[in-house]
């Protein structure tokens, strides 16, 4: 973003767009064209074309004839013709790629019907212009809350106020028509302006609000899709996708609109193809197509008498069958065309600096001590019951000796071994008796 107001703070946080589309630099423009003609110059005696394109707020573009000759470029704010009063805009296309922008769109440049532009916008014709986009929000939620009220099937999306602040429009979709007459009537003595209201499709909602699609990009309608084409189930078929309406369908609830990107290049692929319908007459029996590879020009076969086993053939092998089944001639079976695939070892990058491991960062946990208090002299002396000692030597072998035997000379400086150990006493617990 170039201006000051969408840039980073001290932090590195982004601080978002604070003008509501309103910037002065026109960098945060919605279906922007690169004018790749803006460092070329006119031929000699050649006038600028007279028509500009203004941007108005969410995307919303028309064009105006510039009958004053103003000196205009991208990024200018102006003033121009509206119904009543005038609208503010900002210029986001001149000279010849306006013309062409025209002729895309069917708008005749030589037609009497295209708006004029009055000005170049005045300090106090932009403070009347964001007072009033201030208060679209606020006066968003309290229509809705209206239109709740009384219990209309009806969603308003967007407001957007025109430039001198005179009239409000009001965006909405639904599924079917409605009479909204008594609703009009409670906006205008709610806001005290005058209400315009104007119904828009499911795609020209999401394309003005804008959004993330699955694929992690902003939705393609609010950047630089203009033109919205019928999307059909059969582009999914064609592409072999799942027809999950969860998957298939984008933020406005109707089919992707990329369904329709590579839907070509696979109509291409699929001409080589013999038909999906294809029925191979074998001695084995039957075989119908369960499965296409469009890219690698396989498909998969299997006999009506036996549907769990697959037979991979390639299209050279299914076409000399056909051939073979016009002329009535049946193959002996599919195992005498079919292929094998290789599977090929799943492949396990591991990285050896551990870098991919969550708790990396982390310190390691102190390892408990274990503290094991030993006797001094080095061996310990078990005496059992039956007067024999128990001498558990260094390698935790444990050998038991009589209790006659003579002590170590290597263990007289012990002063366990010098006082001999006497056997534990059993303990006798007896009830209580009542003396007599």
């Amino acid at each position: 973003m170039a201006c000051t107001s969408c840039s980073t703070s001290d932090g590195g946080a982004p601080k978002g767009c604070k003008n509501n589309g309103t910037c002065g630099t026109d960098s945060c423009n919605k279906l922007t064209v690169f004018d790749w003609l803006s460092n070329m110059s006119l031929p000699n005696g050649e006038a600028p074309f007279d028509c500009v394109e203004v941007r108005f707020k969410n995307g919303r573009k028309e064009f105006y004839r510039n009958t004053e000759k103003l000196t205009l470029s991208m990024g200018d704010i102006v003033a121009t013709v509206a119904s009543p009063g005038h609208d503010i805009g900002i210029v986001t296309l001149t000279g010849e790629l306006v013309r062409i922008q025209m002729k895309k769109k069917g708008v005749n440049p030589t037609s009497n019907e295209v708006p004029k532009i009055y000005r170049k916008a005045s300090q106090k014709d932009i403070d009347i212009w964001s007072t009033a986009r201030d208060k679209e929000e606020p006066m968003k939620v309290r229509a809705r809350e209206l239109a709740i009220a009384q219990k209309l099937e009806m969603k308003i999306s967007d407001i957007e106020f025109q430039g001198d602040g005179s009239k409000a429009t009001f965006y909405y979709t639904a599924n079917d028509r409605i009479d909204f007459r008594a609703l009009i009537k409670d906006f205008a003595k709610e806001f005290s302006t005058r209400i315009e209201m104007k119904q828009v499709g499911f795609r020209q909602e999401a394309a003005r609000l804008g959004g993330i699609g699955s694929c992690g990009r902003e939705l393609c309608c609010s950047t630089w899709l203009t033109d919205f084409r019928s999307v059909n189930t059969s582009a999914a078929r064609y592409q072999q996708l799942s027809l999950n309406p969860q998957k298939l369908a984008g933020q406005c609830g109707k089919l992707k609109c990329c369904l329709n990107y590579e839907l070509d290049t696979y109509m291409d692929a699929l001409k080589g193809f013999p038909d999906f319908e294809t029925k191979l007459v074998t001695e084995k029996g039957d075989a119908i197509c369960q499965k296409q590879d469009i890219f690698k020009g396989l498909m998969w076969f299997a006999y009506t008498n036996n549907f769990a086993n697959w037979h991979v053939l390639k299209i050279e092998q299914v076409k000399e069958i056909i051939a073979e089944n016009k002329l009535k001639n049946k193959v002996s079976s599919l195992e005498d065309f079919a292929i094998e695939i290789v599977v090929e070892p799943e492949k396990n990058f591991n990285n050896a600096m551990g870098q991919e491991s969550l708790t990396r960062f982390d310190q390691p946990k102190a390892k408990k001590k274990q503290n094991k208090k030993r006797k001094p002299g080095g061996e310990n002396i078990i005496v059992a019951n039956n007067n024999n000692t128990i001498n558990p030597s260094n390698n935790n072998n444990n050998t038991i000796k009589p209790a006659n035997n003579k002590p170590n000379n290597n263990n007289r400086q012990n002063p366990v071994d010098k006082k001999p150990v006497e056997p534990r006493k059993p303990i006798i617990i007896t009830k209580n008796v009542d003396k007599k």
